[in-house]
């Protein structure tokens, strides 16, 4: 939505990129090997991004930032980091698919649904994540972790302070790793405002930080996926230094460390990015949203993110998964449109 924002940066300012005549000076710099933390100005731009992402309430210390190859390649690496083959992380529903994909498939691991109710708007309840971890104690599986989404793919929906102090206060009793993928904090177009974990573990100095991990992405706040620039912040020493070490494996270019830097580091740039980006996602989202409640189709009240939850229910022949995707071959066939199914996203 807002590529004409970044086109023009980058017409104004060429000497950001080794691929121009202005920039070519530097291309021996930059093209020349350099160490897996990555260039010192880029892990200090990301940081100071992500510290104004988060309304400058917390600070982000830029020797702690581990790059990856985007969130799927952080992702991964912490699971690999965390747990051993047949270990599990919690998850609450409904989640992103892909996390079945990018988490397991090499690792070995599990994810275990954390089973929200669409009648509370799919809040996280302690009795949930309880009975998930009960149910993973009584088939003798051992859960490493807890893996939050916020804000929230699919919901679009942001985790309230005292549901983030809840969900942290469960893993610090119970002695297991709290994982938060950060990567739509920029996407945030009304209030409530979002709340990092960052924050909580700032204010309370008790907590395990050892136990605590933030993964972020520039795909989805500034939409460059095809930049596959992923960080892993871990508050944890040791694990830092392994994900650095298994960073060689998916490691961002210099180039676009080098391009990705000189950007945000022009903090004009970057609030009015920040801004009519929010602007903009918001608008479009009450397009989609109001055109929906003309026909008759309800939709979940959300506030970030790049989607949207609608209630399709009264399309169903039955009130059956089977019947869901029935109705999903039908829009995908006749309209020409991949709307995903909630089982899709391990609704129950």
């Amino acid at each position: 939505l807002s590529f004409d924002l970044v086109e023009a940066w980058i017409r104004d300012n060429p000497k950001a990129s080794i691929c121009t005549p202005e920039g070519a000076y530097n291309f021996k710099n930059i093209a020349n090997f350099q160490d897996y933390h990555g260039l010192p100005v880029f892990r200090n731009a990301v940081a100071r991004f992500m510290e104004k992402v988060r309304g400058n309430r917390v600070r982000f210390d830029p020797d702690k930032i581990v790059m990856s190859g985007g969130a799927t390649g952080a992702q991964e690496t912490l699971a690999f980091c965390l747990a051993d083959p047949g270990d599990a992380l919690l998850v609450p529903t409904p989640y992103y698919p892909g996390n079945d994909r990018d988490i397991t498939w090499r690792t070995g691991i599990q994810l275990l649904p954390v089973v929200c109710e669409s009648s509370n708007e799919f809040k996280l309840t302690h009795e949930a994540l309880e009975s998930a971890y009960k149910k993973a104690q009584d088939s003798n599986i051992k859960v490493k972790g807890l893996l939050l989404n916020n804000p929230s793919n699919p919901l679009g929906i942001v985790l309230d302070k005292q549901t983030l102090t809840d969900s942290l206060n469960f893993t610090n009793d119970k002695n297991i790793h709290l994982i938060c993928d950060e990567i739509y904090s920029a996407t945030v177009f009304s209030q409530p405002s979002f709340t990092s974990i960052a924050e909580i573990v700032q204010e309370n100095e008790n907590y395990n930080r050892d136990l605590i991990h933030i993964v972020y992405s520039l795909s989805k706040d500034l939409g460059f996926p095809g930049f596959r620039v992923g960080i892993i912040y871990s508050y944890n020493q040791t694990v830092m230094n392994c994900a650095r070490k298994m960073s060689s494996f998916g490691l961002v270019s210099t180039q676009t460390q080098h391009l990705i830097a000189t950007m945000l580091s022009d903090s004009d740039f970057v609030d009015r990015f920040i801004d009519e980006s929010a602007k903009r996602l918001g608008k479009r989202h009450g397009v989609l949203s109001r055109g929906l409640a003309q026909v008759g189709i309800g939709s979940l009240k959300s506030n970030a993110g790049l989607y949207c939850w609608m209630d399709l229910r009264r399309l169903l022949k039955e009130p059956t998964f089977e019947a869901e995707l029935d109705l999903w071959r039908v829009i995908l066939n006749e309209v020409k449109l991949n709307v995903s199914p909630g089982a899709s996203f391990h609704c129950s």
